[in-house]
């Protein structure tokens, strides 16, 4: 399975970003609105700048409380990995485990075009599970007739 599906199966297609210059607190209410735990840094939302996650908040609130009144871009993660739509599932399965990283987004021809969350990887996951399970039960019920 590649990138692609997975992003044609989730229910919302928009990417949120928010700007560097935008306060941790700022940031807050966008994750919660939203009900997301990442993310993407963008400056036009297009361009991917770094990734902010609600652990990067929580490890540095940690550390210091007046962090929700800096900008986001003191928190950020500016190594991202990312993905294409074209990439294997399997393959951003192993960037995921092996980084510890729960979102990665979307990138084509430098462009932000969606991102996948750990979740998403779950969900086709059990997807491809039960398919295969139903598969293995249609198949013993139609030998034992």
């Amino acid at each position: 399975m590649r990138i692609n599906e997975l992003l044609s199966a989730k229910a919302s297609h928009d990417v949120l970003t928010v700007r560097p210059d935008a306060t941790v607190r700022e940031l807050l209410a966008q994750l919660a609105e939203h009900n997301v735990g990442a993310l993407i840094v963008s400056s036009d939302g297009a361009a991917v700048e770094g990734i902010v996650s609600e652990r990067d908040v929580v490890r540095r609130l940690h550390e210091d409380e007046a962090v929700l009144g800096s900008p986001v871009s003191a928190i950020m993660t500016t190594e991202v990995r990312s993905c294409s739509r074209t990439d294997l599932v399997d393959d951003l399965m192993q960037v995921m485990t092996e980084f510890r990283i729960r979102h990665v987004p979307v990138v084509e021809d430098g462009t932000l075009t969606g991102i996948i969350s750990i979740g998403d990887v779950v969900k086709s996951r059990m997807s491809e599970l039960e398919f295969e399970r139903d598969q293995m039960d249609s198949y013993i019920h139609s030998a034992q007739s």
